[in-house]
């Protein structure tokens, strides 16, 4: 009876001891569920929750309604959180070389094999206390939608006569920089009654998506050429990372390294459908031609690139790595 005892006693203790290994990871997202961004985030974890069974889980506590998409980086950053699949553009101040991302003509899976993500996650870990785990849905343009039909100058250049700009932090270098616009900025989850309450008539988005926000519903007028890359990723509380044990670091970057790739090529695929789509419901296509365009793509760039390089220089790294970060985010 004794070794009875004894036996089920150890087995009660291996099975406490097996339940408290398991590491738990709470997360938010920046959109609601509704986008396909974040669908594809929710794809990652339940990847990462069945590879991860009895090792590692991660536990989704909601979007921008449990904290705002603005404040999910400081709450990861801080530890309110362990996790946030968010804009990198929503901490620049902290992280400005997150704009080697917004300029590039790329990919996660090129940045990937080429180093220029390890880069990125140790900027991130020594600037911000988080590990970066993957850049998702990479690769995705952008567009300038307008509801009324778009002005050109005697060159072929849009002319923002007459546009109630959107904005946030992705787009302000090139709005204001290039364009010249005055833009009015607001977050993705009030865009829609402003378009309604024409508050704005023109914003940018990525090629993916509007329809599923219903902004389509009043943006009429696409104007090519396209711009940026999307800057969707993971971050993770870096004490909360190092906490973790070394099984589930490895299935969690391995299933990210995976999700990257597959998010990519899936939407670069998705990108194109959505737009056709958009055109074939009556979405006007309005496409700036020769130098006009050329001046368009490049500025948007090159204005990203410079504010990159101003707000590098007040961190005491200064310019550190910038070179490499354009050379590693750029098929040049």
């Amino acid at each position: 009876m004794k070794r009875t005892t004894l036996t089920l006693g150890v087995l009660t203790a291996l099975g406490a001891t097996q339940a408290f290994a398991l590491d738990q990871i709470t997360a938010v997202h920046a959109f609601p569920p509704s986008l396909i961004y974040t669908q594809s985030f929710l794809e990652f974890v339940d990847k990462v929750n069945e590879r991860g069974e009895g090792v590692v889980q991660i536990n989704v506590r909601g979007g921008p309604e449990v904290i705002g998409l603005s404040e999910q980086p400081d709450a990861v950053r801080n530890g309110v959180v362990d996790m946030a699949y968010t804009a990198a553009s929503f901490y620049a101040g902290t992280v400005p070389e997150r704009d080697a991302m917004v300029a590039s003509n790329t990919n996660a899976i090129y940045a990937r094999e080429n180093g220029g993500l390890d880069l990125l996650n140790e900027i991130h870990q020594q600037k911000m206390g988080t590990y970066y785990l993957g850049w998702f849905d990479s690769g995705v343009n952008y567009n300038l939608y307008t509801i009324d039909e778009p002005k050109l100058d005697g060159e072929g250049n849009l002319s923002i006569s007459g546009l109630r700009l959107r904005s946030n932090p992705v787009y302000d270098a090139f709005f204001q920089d290039y364009l010249g616009a005055q833009p009015i900025s607001l977050p993705t989850t009030d865009v829609y009654s402003a378009l309604e309450r024409s508050v704005v008539n023109a914003t940018g988005w990525t090629q993916i998506g509007l329809e599923d926000l219903n902004w389509d519903s009043f943006l009429n007028y696409r104007i090519d050429p396209a711009f940026f890359s999307t800057d969707m990723g993971v971050i993770v509380n870096l004490d909360k990372w190092n906490q973790l044990s070394p099984d589930a670091q490895q299935i969690l970057q391995e299933v990210a390294i995976e999700h990257e790739r597959d998010s990519a090529e899936r939407l670069d695929d998705l990108a194109v459908e959505q737009q056709a789509a958009l055109e074939e419901n009556g979405m006007t296509v309005v496409t700036l031609e020769g130098e006009a365009a050329t001046r368009y793509a490049e500025a948007a760039r090159e204005a990203t690139w410079a504010r990159m390089r101003t707000q590098m220089e007040r961190h005491p790294a200064g310019l550190t790595h910038y070179d490499e970060l354009i050379e590693k985010f750029n098929d040049l």
